[in-house]
Formats: structure tokens, sequence, C-alpha cells
């Protein structure tokens, strides 16, 4: 199974509970409809890397970068910066057909995550920025969230259980886009407004 790291431990998360349309500008850029209930999709943990790979036969792929959480007793033990890849022409072509978005959303290292740190402060201070080749793509924080990570969990909970080690994406805010091989991405994850994760990934 695949891993991540928190601090220097590894983990093998079950899954990853992902929460789709949690940012209002980002539910505006793509034209999407603001949901009446929360929308969930899964990410097994084949998607699960440390690497950031352009999909093989793909013409085109999105980023989404999201403060991602591990949880564990169904609390949050710890943080991470994660980017939930997106074949942005498959999946308009599945919610058109009104199908899964699995092949969209699911494939082979879709999930890529930094290390991850110990967390159990307050998680309404926490941000997340992304730079792609030295240039401000996406920022967005707690206050800017929909639905909030604890309201996430309590309602995920509703159907499916979290497994210690698991992980929980919440959400991308506005300013996705597609990439391409050799771009080099910063991520970072802020604690009021100062850097408390910083990953660099080179798209191979």
């Amino acid at each position: 199974m695949n891993r991540i790291l928190l601090e220097d431990i590894e983990i093998k998360p079950s899954k990853v509970v992902c929460i789709g349309r949690n940012y209002m500008d980002h539910i505006a850029e793509l034209n999407n409809e603001v949901p009446e209930d929360m929308v969930f999709f899964i990410k097994p943990n084949s998607a699960i890397s440390d690497k950031l790979n352009f999909p093989q036969n793909q013409n085109s792929c999105h980023y989404e970068a999201e403060i991602s959480f591990l949880i564990e007793d169904d609390k949050i033990t710890g943080v991470g910066f994660g980017l939930d890849l997106t074949l942005r022409e498959v999946q308009s072509k599945l919610k058109d057909k009104g199908l899964p978005w699995e092949r969209a959303k699911a494939f082979d290292g879709s999930a890529v995550f930094s290390k991850f740190k110990s967390f159990s402060d307050d998680v309404s201070k926490i941000g997340i920025e992304l730079y792609i080749n030295g240039e401000l793509k996406q920022k967005g924080d707690y206050s800017l969230m929909i639905n909030k990570p604890i309201d996430i969990i309590k309602e995920a909970k509703t159907f499916l259980s979290f497994e210690d080690g698991d992980i929980l994406m919440s959400g991308t805010p506005k300013g996705v886009g597609a990439f391409k091989k050799g771009d080099i991405f910063l991520g970072k994850i802020l604690y009021e407004n100062k850097v408390l994760i910083e990953e660099t990934f080179k798209v191979n």
C-alpha cells in the first residue's frame, strides 16, 4: 500500500475522503451550482503519492490545492498540503451524463501530498497557498470554506467510517487550472499566516 509521512513516521491510509465545491469562488469559476448537501468522493490508497506525475496518455490535467487533514479516532491529528489532480475534460463528460467521477478523480497518483505535521491546534487559523513557477495561483483559508472540517467529518461519518490514518481533503479555493511537465509547484500550509509546511514538487 502507498504511504504518507507524519513527521518521519510512515502511515498507510486506507482512503482519502474528499469534499467538492467547498469554496464559493471555486464553484463560480467552474460554473457549478451551489450544492444543497455536501458533495463527497473517495480516492483509494492507490491514488496516493508524494511525487507529482503528469497522468499517462492524457493531454490535459488540472491541479487543485487542498488543506489536507490526517484523521485518527475520528479527530484531526495532522495537517499536510495536498493536490487533488483532476482530468477536467473527462469529469465534465461524466457529469453531463450523470455518471460517477472516478475516472477523472481516482486514478493512480491523483492524490499528491507533502509530509504531514502533527496538529491539534485551532483549525480556524489554517490557510493554504500554491505557487507554480514562482507565481501565486491559489490562496485560501478556513474562513472561506462553506463547510468546516469538523462538520465535514461529522457528515461523512453518517455513511462511512474513518480508519486511523485516513486523509480528509477539505476542498480547493479558486485558481485551479492546467499544468504541464517541468512545472515547479510550491505548496504552503499556513498557521496564523506563518508557514507551517512548505513542499516543492516538480512535474514529471
